[in-house]
């Protein structure tokens, strides 16, 4: 239905009543069945409908009218519009939270000032649509009802999608400094943890290689001088 033209019966209706194209043609190029645009001619469809000019709105030229009735297989083409219309821009405004979910939008700023303290408070506003008076009110623990608050997901809650904080979160920690990323914990890439480990192939492998034993040398005893110190030691008692 995207090529048909505006109206389509109104302008079957006109176009039977002011052409002598075919009905497959007429059907084929306002997309209707062959058979309504015979009811159309025959006064059983469209009874109320006045006929719509497609050549007045810039749909059809009288060429291709003309080109169409002297070849009953020849399929109508719309005119290209010679009126080029600009774009809409869309002006991204504040993001819209449901009804439902706009009392957890301090829990979620509590969430995001936890675990991720790198974002900016026009980040955390424009993640979770609050504004600035309640996001520094959670900060400084002087929200009306901080005494029961808990910091809950953004995401699990429905006001912000996933996509939408990993993207927020990447842009802050660009701008991070380089010392403070260096020391701060993240996972390890999906290549390291996912790499496959060698396999075993010896007992030491496995095991370890065992640390060789100390031998110890005995050294040769005088038995004599032993005993003969602890018979001196008692004739001196």
């Amino acid at each position: 239905m995207s090529n048909a033209p505006l109206m389509p019966k109104a302008t079957a209706v006109w176009l039977v009543e002011n052409t002598s194209l075919t009905f497959d043609q007429i059907a084929e190029f306002c997309k209707l069945h062959p058979l309504e645009v015979k009811g159309i001619a025959d006064g059983e469809v469209a009874s109320g409908i006045k006929g719509h000019d497609p050549i007045t709105s810039g749909q059809l030229t009288r060429e291709e009218i003309a080109k169409a009735e002297g070849n009953s297989s020849y399929q109508l083409h719309l005119a290209k519009s010679k009126v080029v219309l600009p774009e809409m821009k869309r002006h991204r405004g504040p993001r819209y939270t449901p009804l439902s979910r706009r009392q957890d939008r301090p829990n979620a700023v509590l969430w995001l000032l936890r675990n991720h303290p790198e974002l900016k408070d026009a980040q955390i506003m424009r993640l979770v649509g609050t504004t600035k008076t309640t996001l520094q009110a959670v900060r400084e623990r002087t929200h009306w009802n901080s005494a029961n608050l808990q910091p809950m997901d953004p995401v699990t809650l429905g006001i912000c999608s996933q996509i939408d904080l990993d993207f927020e979160v990447n842009r802050a920690s660009k701008d991070r400094p380089a010392a403070l990323a260096e020391h701060t914990q993240t996972l390890m890439p999906a290549e390291v943890t996912t790499a496959p480990k060698a396999e075993p192939m010896s007992h030491e492998d496995v095991f370890g290689t065992s640390a060789p034993k100390r031998v110890e040398e005995e050294d040769d005893i005088d038995v004599d001088s032993v005993f003969g110190g602890l018979k001196g030691i008692k004739e001196k008692e």
